[in-house]
């Protein structure tokens, strides 16, 4: 870390270890005293992130650039808050579930806010706070929730690979092949994983 300036991302992401309290799901959750991890901490369990300039999605460079390096051909919006979800409550409780997904999940706020909660190497909950401007890619295969934070709005862009797929695989699905691969690309340094040593 040294003394270098501020990451302008930690402007509009924010991570920390979660308590185990099971207060309102949309509180913080920040355990005392608080712990906060770093950008460079997400990017080692796959989670890649950007801060782009939400207020110019339709034109900004930087957005087309990834979409292009990355292949992101698909996009859609996606709004998450009572008036504007069909079936809000049971919506809310659905993303919440723990779960994996076969392809990677990205999401762009381009208004509003919400949590994204990621699994360490040790199973802690990492709370992911992504804030207007903020860009995240949760890797194939990785297990997570989302919840909304107390404001209760997000307005995210949702980008994919060809066409969508959205299924959710709740926890245990640790036979699919994106899981597998995500142990063996991000947790396969036996760090808090020894099954994973075994695994050929």
């Amino acid at each position: 870390m040294g003394g270098q300036e501020k990451d302008p991302r930690e402007e509009v992401i924010q991570a920390w270890y979660m308590d185990d309290s099971d207060e309102d799901q949309r509180l913080p959750h920040h355990k005392e005293p608080k712990e906060f991890v770093s950008i460079d901490t997400l990017a080692e369990l796959g989670v890649l992130s950007w801060r782009l300039d939400a207020d110019n999605y339709e034109t900004d460079e930087e957005l087309k650039k990834i979409r292009e390096d990355r292949g992101y051909s698909y996009m859609d919006f996606c709004e998450v808050c009572p008036e504007k979800l069909p079936n809000y409550e049971e919506k809310i409780k659905n993303f919440f579930e723990e779960h994996l997904h076969t392809d990677e999940e990205i999401r762009y706020a381009v208004a509003g806010s919400g949590y994204f909660d990621v699994r360490d190497r040790n199973e802690k909950w990492i709370r992911v706070w992504l804030k207007k401007g903020g860009m995240i890619v949760l890797p194939a295969g990785i297990y997570h929730r989302f919840t909304l934070d107390t404001d209760n709005y997000i307005k995210a862009m949702r980008l994919f690979i060809g066409d969508p797929i959205w299924t959710p695989y709740n926890r245990p699905h640790d036979h699919l092949p994106a899981r597998k691969e995500y142990l063996k690309a991000f947790l396969g340094n036996g760090v808090g994983d020894r099954a994973v040593d075994t695994a050929t």
